[in-house]
Parts: C-alpha cells; structure tokens; sequence
C-alpha cells in the first residue's frame, strides 16, 4: 500500500469517527477535546504525502500559517476584519486570545483547496485565486454553525455579520494568489481526500447536529 493511499484511508476513517463523535451526546466533550490533535493528525498527514521539500513549500506552509494566524490575532482583539468574535476551547491553547492552531487550520483549508484547483490546469492566476476564495467561503458556510454549537468560536451577540464572509473571502484570495505564485509541487491526491472529507463532515453535521 503506498503512502497516499494509506494516508486517505486514515483521513477518510478519522473523519468518520469524528462525525460519529459529535453526533453522539455521550461522547461529544470527549471528542472536542480531540480537534486540536486531530488537526495536528491531519497536518501531520499532509506532510508525509508531499511529493516536495523545496524552499517554496516551505515558504508556502510558513506564510500562510503566520498571515492566518495573525490576521484572527488582529480580527479577535479588534473586530475589524472578519466582526467581533471571541474564541471557544476547542482549538486548544492560546495566544493574544487566538488558537495557536488556527493557523494550521488556514493553511491545511488553503492548501487542499489550492492542490484540487491545480488538476483543472486553470492558466489565469486571478481566476485560480478567485474560485479557491469561493470555495474557502462556501467551507466557512459550512463551518460556522458547527464552530458556534462545539465552542470553536462565537459572535458578539449570537450574529454572524456579512463582513465575516467578505473579509474571508477577501484574505483567502490573496492567499491562493501566494499559493499560485509559488513554484512546488502541488500534485497530492490525499489533499483532496481531505478537502471533501471535511466537507462531507461539516455538511453532515450541518444536516443532523444543528
């Protein structure tokens, strides 16, 4: 068995326990307490099944790390990028009142994204960056009823404001413009398992959970 599969089948079996956790009261606290080490698992997954180890890669994983890190830093203390919103447990340890894993999770959503856009062979670098933008909105659609109801994050009076979503969309576009513009590697078949088992989990959680 190589390693992309291997690791698919992990993803894929994680995610499937994970939904099964959240859907059962008996284990939900238990399996909260589990996010942070599942995205470390799945970040973890990602880099065995590079098929790269150049600078870029690295500068990659680097910059976007630090920019989505330090842009909630800015938006939590101060409201003004995505609205005010204070952060939950769930994603684990803090600093300035932001997850340090939080930026793990803008890099793994670009990441994913950026590697199943690259098998359409998108020539304009501005389309490419706009359809990953989209599709980081749509996943943020997905993602916040499911963040409000298991304490990743809340909003200041329970209202998820439009400039959530414009600012998402906005700082992810510039992201995958740094992802285009990089030159990697960018072929992972595992990432995509990724991309749309987290879709499928926060849909199915969407559907029965909320």
């Amino acid at each position: 068995m190589n390693r992309t599969l291997f690791c698919s089948i992990i993803i894929v079996l994680f995610h499937l326990v994970g939904l099964y956790g959240f859907l059962t009261p008996a284990f939900e606290a238990l399996f909260i307490k589990l996010v942070p080490y599942h995205l470390l698992l799945m970040l973890g997954l990602m880099i065995f099944t590079l098929n790269d180890r150049s600078m870029n890669i690295i500068k990659f994983a680097i910059g976007v790390y630090l920019a989505g890190f330090f842009i909630e830093v800015i938006g939590v203390n101060t409201g003004q990028i995505f609205g005010f919103y204070t952060y939950g447990t769930a994603l684990g340890v803090k600093l300035w009142a932001t997850p340090l894993l939080i930026g793990v999770n803008w890099l793994i959503l670009v990441y994913c994204t950026g590697v199943f856009l690259e098998t359409f062979n998108l020539k304009s670098q501005w389309l490419f960056s706009a359809l990953g933008a989209a599709i980081l909105l749509g996943i943020d659609f997905l993602i916040e009823p499911v963040a409000i109801r298991f304490d990743y994050w809340s909003w200041f009076e329970g209202v998820i404001p439009i400039q959530n979503y414009l600012g998402w969309y906005i700082f992810s576009y510039f992201l995958f413009l740094f992802f285009s513009g990089l030159n990697f590697n960018k072929k992972n078949n595992a990432a995509v398992v990724l991309l749309f088992a987290q879709l499928c989990f926060f849909l199915a959680l969407n559907l029965w959970a909320i």
